[in-house]
């Protein structure tokens, strides 16, 4: 039996402002979110719903973590915003904190999203290649097909899925495509000597929760050393402990040069990160690059708290934990419903691929989902995304996987 979504007028009249007053570029569920404890969140109307979303694996801690909340208003009663023109303590520390924990940084630069950070990132690249005297024709940056690097005009061409581009053109220049996981084209794709820089997902989230194949990143590696080229891992997802370890590209054995982060390193509070290795740390001097936002004091001071905690040891191995048992539910769904084809990621970043009678209506499943009380995402018409919290407890995932059954069957029978 289907709940019928609340439809109390609260709820009626904010759903209608949406539509009313918002840019129509995106398509929300209509259900209003109010509030949040731990992997559970409460729409406007009271109904509870069990969070395998994470505001698209942003919330890490959870939601209205104690410890998150204590850091943000401690802050909030002394300093909020200072510029780029003056020190303040939280980015500062943050830095500091950062370029320790990545095990290979020299310098960090903040931001507040991860367009942002990619965005620096390719930047950086270019800045660093004209320091080589490379001409503007051999600055190129190598991305891969399923790829998502960002909505700004650089990071959109980055990303290499033309639905993502459609419309925008002209596109900025000198950018090159390969299919992912493909050893052969990227080492063809190096060859001709332009390429300064590689950008890649250790698992690309937005193209179907698709991890790098063994042995894909340590080829881009030498391949980017027999090349002179920049080795950039694009984090933004699957950072932070999302997929085990605090950073998904030590799992592939590599040490890149650049590294991008964002969604969890705040938790649900808007900040970005790019991390800059020697070879790059010094090429961007006095002038080149800014923000007015990035790295200010309330964003720094949730998001050092938010690292200190994704890098326990103690989360790191819930991470492994729950991630085991979401597969194992899965599979018994699979077994009783016949559903998925795979189910593929790391950590609590899993996607499972719908069967080929049932591709193209993942957004269906996302309906019946919350009509049963779990917020779910997609990553493509054919891949459920789950990506919750790193807090998730047992009873989180026991509840999550027996509402997910119960719109599953409902999926089937229709």
């Amino acid at each position: 039996m289907i709940d019928p979504l609340p439809s109390a007028t609260a709820s009626v009249e904010l759903v209608r402002k949406g539509r009313r007053y918002y840019l129509p570029v995106y398509r929300p569920r209509e259900v209003i979110l109010d509030r949040g404890r731990g992997a559970r969140v409460w729409d406007l109307d009271g109904r509870e719903y069990v969070d395998f979303a994470a505001g698209i694996a942003v919330s890490a801690l959870g939601h209205a973590d104690p410890e998150l909340v204590a850091a943000l208003t401690a802050q909030a009663g002394k300093l909020w915003h200072t510029s780029n023109v003056f020190y303040s303590e939280p980015p500062l520390r943050l830095a500091e904190e950062l370029v320790e924990a990545s095990g290979f940084a020299a310098r960090a630069f903040l931001c507040n999203s991860g367009a942002e950070a990619n965005e620096a990132a390719i930047k950086l690249v270019r800045k660093w290649a004209a320091a080589q005297g490379r001409p503007p024709e051999r600055r190129t940056l190598l991305s891969f097909a399923g790829s998502f690097h960002g909505r700004t005009l650089a990071t959109v061409t980055a990303t290499a899925q033309p639905k993502y581009q459609q419309g925008y053109e002209p596109l900025p220049a000198g950018f090159r495509y390969c299919d992912f996981n493909d050893f052969e084209q990227a080492a063809a794709a190096l060859a001709q000597g332009d390429v300064a820089g590689v950008i890649v997902e250790p698992v690309q989230g937005e193209g179907g929760v698709t991890p790098a194949a063994p042995g894909f990143l340590a080829h881009l590696r030498a391949l980017c050393d027999r090349h002179d080229a920049l080795l950039v891992c694009d984090e933004i997802q699957a950072g932070m402990g999302r997929t085990g370890t605090l950073f998904a590209h030590v799992q592939d054995g590599v040490v890149p040069d650049i590294v991008t982060l964002a969604k969890a390193l705040g938790a649900g509070f808007p900040v970005g990160a790019m991390l800059a290795g020697p070879k790059v740390a010094e090429a961007m001097q006095y002038g080149a690059h800014g923000t007015t936002f990035g790295g200010n004091p309330l964003a720094a001071a949730v998001a050092r708290v938010a690292l200190r905690r994704l890098r326990s040891a103690e989360l790191l191995a819930n991470v492994e934990r729950q991630g085991r048992a979401l597969r194992d539910g899965l599979a018994r769904i699979d077994a009783e419903l016949g559903v998925f084809a795979e189910v593929r990621g790391r950590g609590l970043m899993l996607g499972a691929v719908l069967r080929e009678p049932y591709q193209g209506r993942a957004g269906d499943v996302l309906e019946l989902a919350l009509r049963h009380g779990l917020l779910l995402l997609q990553a493509g018409p054919d891949v459920l995304r789950f990506v919750p919290p790193l807090v998730l407890g047992d009873a989180d995932v026991t509840e999550g996987l027996r509402r997910l059954r119960e719109a599953l069957a409902a999926f089937v029978r229709r």
